[in-house]
């Protein structure tokens, strides 16, 4: 089989198309010891790792948070979580069997046969994996998400489940650039990067600011998103969701600024 590694932004997808991906020959495996499972998460690792770790609850907790919160019928697909105990081992292997993905200390594959996220134990490593299986979780759910969308989803998931969404730095990200009249949304302007190289950190904020703003914000503007993707998971096709929010909105980037600006001064 062969496989084609492609950037999506925090993702590398493994598809068949695709062309300035570049074809590989096969899907490696990584030289694991440890192998668990846990849910739907199957996890190898090259130290031990109990499955009674409050990290790897957190994540089985996950999938049930993006099926209640997005109304979104999960698969049983298994995702594999790849750990290395320390960053050197984790960015040999990365550089020997994906040369061409960029220093990260977490990433998402997908093939047509397989989900999977590498990583290593670093002090970021309950936001990266929570970030990586949101990837996994929505991908064994859904078709091709809009890259915007995927990425705001997956930064929503990435903080504590105590937060209920709130990543905090990138509020404050936007709220300054606000303030030095650096930034304005512009959803439309979003949902066209395809590129994935073309996403900049203040893109990722606005993914996120406005998936926080559907799903945190009224019951109507978080059905808006949950009609979305069950009719992308019913029919693998939906009108665009910038759409139904400008339909929606006579101004939804006032709407999501002045949202923000409340986040800030309850902050």
């Amino acid at each position: 089989m062969n496989l084609r590694l492609c950037q999506v932004a925090g993702i590398f997808v493994l598809a068949a198309g695709g062309a300035s991906c570049r074809v590989l020959p096969s899907f490696p495996a990584a030289p694991i010891e440890e192998k668990s499972s846990s849910g739907q998460l199957v996890f190898h690792s090259d130290f031990p790792l109990p499955m009674s770790h409050r990290l790897v609850r957190d994540l089985v907790a996950e999938r049930g948070d993006i099926q209640r919160l997005l109304l979104l019928p999960m698969t049983d697909e298994p995702i594999h979580v790849h750990l290395f105990h320390d960053g050197q081992t984790y960015a040999e292997y990365v550089k020997d069997r994906f040369p061409d993905v960029p220093e990260r200390r977490a990433f998402f594959v997908e093939s047509d046969t397989r989900l999977v996220v590498y990583a290593h134990w670093s002090d970021h490593i309950a936001e990266d994996l929570r970030h990586e299986v949101a990837h996994g979780y929505l991908h064994a759910a859904l078709g091709d998400l809009p890259l915007w969308l995927d990425e705001g989803l997956a930064e929503y998931f990435e903080v504590s489940r105590s937060q209920h969404g709130f990543n905090e730095p990138h509020m404050e990200l936007l709220v300054d650039l606000m303030a030095s009249e650096k930034w304005y949304p512009d959803l439309q302007r979003l949902a066209t990067i395809e590129q994935f190289s073309a996403l900049t950190q203040q893109d990722y904020a606005e993914a996120w600011a406005w998936v926080y703003f559907l799903l945190q914000t009224t019951p109507q503007h978080r059905e808006l998103l949950q009609t979305y993707l069950g009719e992308l998971q019913r029919d693998g096709h939906a009108e665009p969701l910038w759409r139904r929010i400008i339909k929606l909105h006579i101004d939804p980037a006032q709407n999501l600024t002045e949202h923000l600006l409340s986040l800030r001064g309850g902050a």
